[in-house]
């Protein structure tokens, strides 16, 4: 017995003296229990200040399904599903998980519905305070906005690209609690408060990205598109207005929807733009002083090129056309002639400083550079082809950009999305402006819109963009589609882009359809839509005519 006792009095010793620091801290670490407290995301809003992305309390509703009794088993699962709109099956197989002593029964719960759960006395429920994302807009810039998962990040757009300013930072509090969970009493506590995400103002204006949605939505079902783009844009500064895609994403059912949805075209979507690349090829030949709107060709429907033969959209005869007329009329062989006076290098050249094959800045989420082969790499066809937009990629947001530049007196802004911040005391910070690049001069942008007021004359292709009382300066583009499922051309690219007033712009407004089955000309198609967001952005931004009259210009050769 001795012997025994001196083996129990040993192990008490080592215990409560040698190691019993080693054991305190042990049952300490058992008792403590850190419980994170969530940070409220900050909101997204239009830049009036319209909600599009809000963040409200809810609960997380979870249960212990071991201190439910076999017997009441079957009414609580009945009293759960009720009021959390779930199966009733769906609640009793997890009650019936007896080996697990939590389980989660649901996300976002109104704290209405929690607060009545809770007065039910179901046994070990728990409703842990969270917050849920809201979208009161639904479909509205669905794929710019983003989503946020169950974990409280973003997965998509603005929510996943400002994530972390948008998150903030959780807090942390520790507290020590016996077996059952339930607080000690008298011990310590230690609490780290939250730090609340900040509010992102986009640049958008809500009701101008409601109407291009609407317009551009109707004419993807009207001529049988796969999709759609409009872009508005300011001259000045390059803020996006209106980002719209056709079909959107409704952001409230998110999960619903295929993940080619997710994606923001607007911005990620790359095509060969065709007819509107030309105000590019233009400005390479007016700025080398090779050419200007005055320039006379004589232009056959079709030119040979290497081992193809390149057409104009219409059979014609030899036609003497001055460099404006080309323009307006959209001759593929015009400017295929303009463009071998330029030459593959220096085109080239023009068309990286307006952009092409770089990422655009800004801060656009999902967007992407498009495809401009070095020069040096272009087949022979490819040299001819590139000066009409074909063999060379861009997204809408690129072109769109494009036109900003020519109407900004040929200086490029950089895109801007983000109108400014709320700081931790709520004080509105304004994003700095884009970075300007001065790509050509003035001169040669004030020529070129008068080339593009052509174009919405009588004489050219974008009749049906002109808007009464207004001068209004923009190309037409019908392009054949690679399709990149299909491996091969496939189809049509439909677009219409321009600004106005033409004498004094304010707005540039781009619009696309892919793929379009009844018609397929951009002058046809994307030019209505140009209109109708056109005149409904400037009667929203109470932009007036500017009173003037295009200046007479000669048109045909011979004039």
């Amino acid at each position: 017995m001795t012997f025994i006792l001196s083996i129990f009095a040993g192990r008490l010793i080592q215990m409560q003296g040698l190691d019993s620091k080693v054991y305190e801290a042990a049952a300490v670490g058992q008792r403590l229990h850190k419980v994170e407290i969530p940070a409220k995301r900050g909101a997204i809003t239009d830049v009036n200040g319209h909600n599009l992305a809000v963040t409200i309390e809810a609960r997380e509703i979870s249960v212990d399904p071991s201190k439910i009794t076999p017997e009441t088993r079957a009414k609580v699962a009945a009293t759960l599903a009720g009021e959390l709109g779930k199966p009733e099956q769906e609640i009793a197989a997890k009650l019936a998980r007896v080996d697990t002593r939590y389980q989660l029964l649901a996300r976002d719960v109104d704290p209405v519905v929690a607060g009545r759960l809770l007065k039910a006395r179901v046994p070990a429920l728990s409703a842990k305070k969270t917050y849920r994302r809201l979208y009161p807009a639904g479909d509205l810039a669905g794929s710019l906005i983003g989503f946020v998962g169950d974990d409280g990040d973003g997965l998509g757009g603005m929510e996943q690209a400002r994530n972390t300013l948008l998150a903030g930072r959780d807090g942390e509090q520790r507290v020590e609690t016996g077996r059952d969970g339930q607080r000690i009493p008298m011990t310590s506590s230690q609490r780290t408060e939250p730090m609340n995400g900040q509010d992102v103002r986009l640049t958008i204006d809500r009701d101008i990205q409601w109407a291009a949605q609407r317009s551009i939505a109707d004419q993807v079902a009207a001529s049988g598109a796969s999709s759609g783009t409009v872009i508005v844009m300011d001259v000045k500064t390059a803020q996006i207005i209106a980002m719209a895609n056709a079909p959107e994403l409704d952001l409230n059912n998110w999960r619903k929807a295929p993940e080619n949805a997710y994606v923001n075209k607007a911005a990620a979507d790359v095509f060969e733009p065709g007819s509107t690349n030309k105000v590019i090829t233009a400005a390479a030949a007016l700025e080398a002083g090779l050419v200007n709107a005055d320039t006379v060709f004589k232009v056959p429907d079709n030119i040979k090129c290497a081992d193809r033969v390149l057409r104009d959209a219409h059979p014609h005869k030899v036609e003497t056309m001055t460099f404006r007329q080309a323009m307006a009329k959209s001759s593929n062989v015009a400017t295929v002639m303009a463009a071998r006076k330029v030459g593959s290098e220096r085109l080239y050249q023009t068309l990286k400083g307006f952009g092409f094959g770089s990422v655009p800045g800004g801060g656009v989420p999902s967007a992407e550079a498009g495809l401009l082969p070095d020069y040096r790499k272009w087949s022979g066809s490819q040299s001819c082809t590139v000066a009409y937009g074909q063999g060379v990629s861009v997204t809408a947001l690129q072109m769109a950009s494009v036109y900003q530049t020519i109407a900004n007196g040929g200086v490029k802004v950089e895109p801007q999305i983000v109108a400014g911040t709320t700081d931790q005391t709520g004080r509105f910070v304004p994003a700095p402006p884009g970075k300007q690049t001065k790509v050509v001069s003035e001169t040669t942008a004030k020529e070129i819109t008068t080339m593009l007021e052509s174009a919405v004359s009588a004489e050219g292709t974008g009749l049906l963009a002109a808007i009464p009382g207004y001068r209004v300066a923009g190309k037409t583009g019908t392009a054949d589609r690679y399709d990149a499922e299909l491996g091969r051309y496939d189809g049509y690219t439909a677009s219409f882009v321009g600004f106005t007033p033409a004498d004094a712009p304010r707005l540039v407004v781009l619009s696309v359809l892919q793929n379009p089955k009844n018609g397929h000309f951009g002058g046809q198609l994307a030019a209505p839509v140009f209109k109708d967001v056109m005149t409904f952005a400037i009667k929203s931004k109470k932009i007036p005519p500017t009173g003037s009259a295009a200046a007479p210009v000669r048109t045909r050769a011979g004039e």
